[in-house]
């Protein structure tokens, strides 16, 4: 890969020659379409033309993925071949414009009518290109600072219930988070500026529990404040939370958009926790859409601090190997020389007894723990839950199995004895 082009991968299935399609690919996203036209000359073409890079074709399928009345009109059946296709562009068809590069890699591709199946994997940058879009503002280092936590995982948890709190509720609720010892709190993603709990004066609420715990403890808890809104809302919310002193904004990217997110991220230097929720749709079946190394790259190039990966042996569909891969696609740079990690955010489902499993396939703790039912549901009290995480962390870094370390360690026996009987 040269610095004036970038690479996206592809898993394709057609019942044409796959080779054949990967062309019809490169040239609809680049300088073609489905047949050649006047002004398309030689020249312009060797200048913008997507390339064809490579071809691994894989097994074939007997059934089609999806329905494609294109191919039922010309009477084209199976089989369904598969291949992974390899594609690079010109950097120069996109500039610094992320929702235009999206558009490239994407777009009308998912639509064409040679395939029933296409999926964009895996997109790959030059560091000059990657330079020019946004970076974090605050990435795992500033995450860290901002929370206190110089080593070991950031353990937090959600706001529950959901809905419904008032905001002098919310900061109680808060305020016995934040004396539990939690270094992050944040809101759920159902819950941004609804009518019982307007922002303008949650916000306030909240952040005056939390400076009292700093003032009283020295802990300032990191608050993940959900401003998900138009754009100019979301940049007002912003510098509320901002004169509040809080120092975390949450937004739920797949709905604001990438140009929303891109104004919040040069309007303010908050962390900002980037929250999927959504990403299902593109992702849930396996010859459609988008996986997670491609989607993290777009939104980190819009200059998101924390990514969720949602967690191990969670509540949710993912497979606990594709938790794994998306969490060490955040601590991976995009890039040689550049160091734009994000903090993958692990929830749903999470509590002290997947500390082991989380810590055997990541190999780190640079990473967001939050556990909503397995520090608020904690049989001796929030206070128990989140030292019984801490615990688990702790007995996983000594090399110490957790049933071994419960014996010593009452809130880790409590949580293995309580949440361990349910997952069973």
């Amino acid at each position: 890969m040269t610095d004036d082009r970038f690479e996206a991968t592809y898993l394709i299935e057609t019942p044409l020659d796959p080779a054949k399609v990967a062309e019809v690919m490169a040239g609809e996203q680049s300088s073609g379409t489905f047949t050649r036209v006047a002004g398309e000359t030689d020249e312009l073409r060797d200048r913008t033309r997507a390339v064809v890079t490579g071809i691994t074709e894989l097994e074939s399928a007997s059934e089609p993925s999806l329905p494609n009345a294109w191919l039922a009109r010309k009477g084209i059946a199976g089989p369904w071949r598969r291949a992974r296709v390899a594609i690079s562009f010109p950097v120069a068809n996109v500039g610094a414009n992320l929702s235009t590069l999206a558009s490239i890699v994407a777009g009308n591709l998912f639509d064409l009518g040679e395939v029933t199946g296409l999926r964009l994997d895996t997109i790959t940058l030059p560091a000059s290109f990657r330079r020019r879009f946004q970076l974090p503002r605050q990435g795992i280092a500033g995450t860290r600072t901002l929370t206190g936590v110089m080593e070991g995982p950031m353990v937090g948890s959600i706001i529950k219930p959901n809905v419904g709190l008032s905001p002098a509720e919310t900061a109680v609720l808060v305020a016995k988070l934040c004396e539990a010892g939690l270094d992050f709190i944040k809101d759920d993603e159902i819950s941004a500026n609804p009518d019982h709990a307007p922002l303008a004066e949650r916000v306030p609420a909240v952040m005056a529990a939390v400076r009292r715990h700093a003032d009283k403890t020295g802990k300032h808890v990191m608050v993940a404040f959900n401003i998900t809104d138009e754009t100019d809302a979301m940049r007002r919310h912003a510098d509320l939370v901002a004169r509040e002193e809080g120092t975390c904004v949450m937004a739920s990217l797949n709905w604001c958009g990438f140009s929303g997110i891109e104004t919040l991220r040069r309007s303010t230097d908050l962390t900002l926790h980037g929250h999927r929720n959504g990403y299902g749709a593109f992702s849930r079946h396996p010859w459609l859409g988008i996986s997670f190394q491609a989607y993290q790259v777009l939104w980190r190039l819009a200059g998101v601090d924390h990514m969720h990966v949602h967690g191990l042996q969670g509540k949710f569909a993912q497979e606990d190997e594709e938790v794994v891969t998306s969490a060490r696609d955040c601590v991976t740079p995009l890039t040689d020389g550049l160091d734009d990690r994000v903090v993958p955010a692990f929830s749903s489902g999470q509590w002290a007894g997947t500390a082991q499993p989380t810590w055997d396939a990541v190999g780190h703790s640079d990473l967001l723990f939050m556990a909503g039912g397995g520090i608020l549901a904690h049989p001796g009290g929030p206070a128990a839950g989140v030292a019984s995480i801490r615990q688990a962390w702790a007995a996983v870094a000594e090399g110490v199995p957790l049933a071994e370390a419960a014996r010593s360690r009452l809130e880790l026996k409590q949580a293995l004895d309580f949440f361990g009987a349910k997952a069973g």
